[in-house]
């Protein structure tokens, strides 16, 4: 299955195609502090000139400060408004999958119990990580799993999903608990999305 377009790189495409070679030129004037006059020299396009602030770090979907101040200089309030597009949705979808793992976390602090470590490894949590969990809260199983899981969280980031929980409880042969899990993230969905409108003729 082929990898789906970054909607950050997608973002960056269409403002570049959407800027003309004067505008390229102020571009590249504005960045001589920070990309050197050598790189600067073989920039050609709008492409070329993202690419180096790719690279060297200046840029990326979770600091687009500079591309905000780059286009507010050109006085590009058309691609302002898609830049402003890219981070309500990315904001929204980083607030919901946040929502839909500390549902998750709820559930399974809930119901896995002392099976929590064997989830732990699945989960690629080392033993001497585990053992400092239980020493940590020795006499509260809630904790041992909620803290086993935010250990999860913190390692894998962003890769941290429900479908990955879900996949981790199977193989431990936690069914049941996966389908709890599954059932939650659905109703989560739904409320979400909110009612489905009645089909015409009901």
């Amino acid at each position: 299955m082929a990898a789906a377009v970054d909607p950050f790189l997608e973002l960056l495409h269409s403002v570049s195609v959407g800027l003309t070679s004067s505008e390229l030129t102020e571009l590249k004037f504005l960045c001589m502090g920070r990309v050197s006059k050598r790189k600067l020299e073989r920039v050609q396009s709008a492409h070329d000139l993202f690419s180096v602030l790719l690279e060297q770090g200046d840029l990326g979907a979770d600091y687009p400060e500079l591309l905000r101040e780059l286009l507010a200089s050109l006085r590009r309030h058309d691609l302002l408004r898609r830049l402003d597009d890219f981070e309500a949705g990315a904001g929204a979808g980083a607030a919901a999958a946040e929502e839909d793992l500390r549902a998750a976390f709820d559930v399974i602090c809930d119901n896995v119990g002392k099976d929590w470590r064997r989830l732990a490894r699945q989960l690629e949590i080392s033993d001497s990580k585990i053992d400092a969990i239980e020493e940590r809260y020795p006499r509260n199983l809630t904790e041992q799993v909620r803290e086993s899981l935010r250990t999860w969280k913190a390692a894998k980031r962003e890769d941290a999903t429900v479908p990955q929980l879900v996949a981790a409880l199977r193989a431990c042969k936690l069914n049941l608990v996966a389908d709890l899990l599954e059932e939650e993230q659905a109703r989560s969905l739904q409320n979400r999305n909110g009612p489905t409108s009645p089909m015409a003729g009901d």
